[in-house]
């Protein structure tokens, strides 16, 4: 496993994560919220807290969510941040909401630093016991999983999920390349979305060794900017314009890398299932 070196570590303080879907995922039928879950209206739709073991959870519903067409997007978070810091710093609900996507958002407690594990080593049974102790139930269309840098160390374990045909990593590809590989070896259906500031180190010797990837020159504003082809492509790359930190913080980028995936757009008139 190749690691980025001490300065690097440091630069990259991460403000950070057989259908197309869960329906893989057993889950019971939907209850009353349990103790530990606070429900309150953001950004137009429900952000939902969940309290765990493994730490807080936060969920968010966009205005006009849908659940018999949305998906769950996942996002994880970096070092020297906890997820309510994020969450909050970082306006995640606006950020979720600004894509437009249908979907169910969901932002778990990650590592903040190198020396802490995951919580969420295992992403089917945690997705199954937040989405029942807040007594929802889960969409069955496409599992999206976004991470800001170091998310990887995080994201690698789930690759093995049946379910996840997405992935998009911002600032995050500085580890386990082999990894990433080998689960884009795996099936056509696995895409990869890219965004490359500090890490060009690995990223591109990553993007350069898979002969259809796709690099653009810099982040779009919006995601129809993207030609049919990059919009399309298995490996999309993008060079980043903005800092490893305002990659996150500045709220420009993850709506257009959202806007990528297979995931449907929200309906104007809220509409809660």
């Amino acid at each position: 496993m190749n690691r980025p070196g001490r300065p690097l570590a440091i630069f990259l303080l991460a403000t950070i994560t057989g259908m197309a879907g869960l329906a893989g995922i057993a889950i019971a039928s939907p209850s009353r919220p349990s103790k530990g879950v606070t429900s309150s209206p953001e950004a137009g739709g429900t952000h939902i807290r969940v309290d765990t073991r493994g730490g807080p959870v936060h969920l968010f519903r966009p205005a006009g969510y849908d659940r018999r067409t949305a998906g769950i997007v996942v996002y994880v978070h970096g070092y020297y941040v906890h997820v309510d810091e994020a969450w909050r710093e970082h306006r995640l609900a606006r950020q979720f909401a600004a894509s437009r996507r249908n979907a169910l958002f969901v932002a778990p407690e990650a590592p903040a630093g190198p020396d802490e594990r995951s919580a969420w080593e295992q992403l089917r049974p945690k997705l199954t016991a937040t989405l029942r102790r807040a007594g929802i139930e889960p969409p069955r269309g496409a599992l999206i999983v976004a991470g800001h840098s170091a998310a990887y160390r995080t994201i690698v374990p789930w690759l093995g999920e049946p379910s996840l045909h997405n992935v998009i990593l911002i600032d995050a590809l500085y580890g386990n390349e082999s990894d990433f590989r080998a689960w884009l070896d795996k099936s056509p259906a696995n895409h990869m979305t890219l965004v490359v500031k500090g890490t060009a180190k690995w990223a591109d010797p990553f993007v350069q060794a898979i002969p259809d990837a796709v690099t653009v020159p810099d982040i779009p504003r919006q995601v129809g900017q993207l030609t049919r082809t990059e919009r399309g492509a298995r490996v999309l790359s993008l060079r980043s314009q903005y800092g490893h930190f305002e990659l996150i913080t500045e709220g420009k980028v993850l709506p257009v890398l959202l806007g990528r995936t297979p995931l449907a757009t929200v309906r104007r008139a809220p509409a809660r299932r």
